[in-house]
Parts: C-alpha cells; structure tokens; sequence
C-alpha cells in the first residue's frame, strides 16, 4: 500500500513542478526543460526531481542553476497545491534517459542488416 501511495505523491510532484516550470518562471537560463520523473523520500522531506534539458552542457548546466534558483518558489506550490505534512525539499537532477535511448537508437540504424551494403 506504501508503494502505491509514494507512486501517487511523485506523479502529483511531477504535475505540479512541470506546470509551475512551463507556466509560471519567467528565468531565462531555463529553456526547453521537461520533468522526466520524481523520487520522494519515504519521509516526505527531499524529492529529487529528474530532467532532460534539451540542448548540450552549457544548457544543462544553465537550466539547473535556474532550476535550483527557482526551487524554493516551486516548493511553496507543491505545499499550496498538495497541502502536506510536509513539503519536500527538492533536488533536480538531469536525466540521461533519453539522450541514452537515442544513441542506442544511433547504434541500432548503424548495424541494421543491409545497412552496410
């Protein structure tokens, strides 16, 4: 029953960063930013907040400073929006997901039979 419970929490976490990302923060170092996913501790005090940056380091870097500049301000919605006992701290982390699932895409179009030919 946790389980489902802590699922419920990181979707709802997600919701509201990605909304209050895209709609409300007006930061110009955050650009194409998009809410992969959130990983809330079982004590609802830290959320680490998973997020694919679309462009190269420089970028990265840039949106994740403006990101955790921003922190607080999102933190203040998820407890307006939530009304928790607790309103977790929040840590934002880039994803790699996605960058890895297009190289493995890359490799696969590369060795593809009668690719070579």
């Amino acid at each position: 029953m946790a389980g489902a419970r802590m699922r419920r929490v990181n979707e709802a976490v997600r919701e509201i960063v990605s909304a209050h990302i895209t709609e409300d923060l007006k930061d110009p170092r955050i650009g194409f930013v998009t809410v992969t996913g959130v990983e809330t501790s079982a004590d609802l005090r830290s959320a680490r907040v998973f997020v694919s940056v679309l462009g190269g380091a420089p970028e990265r870097a840039a949106a994740l400073a403006g990101l955790h500049s921003a922190s607080g301000f999102l933190q203040q919605r998820i407890g307006r929006e939530l009304r928790m006992k607790r309103t977790p701290t929040l840590t934002f982390v880039h994803d790699d997901s996605i960058d890895t699932g297009m190289r493995i895409t890359e490799l696969l179009t590369e060795v593809e039979p009668g690719g070579g030919e």
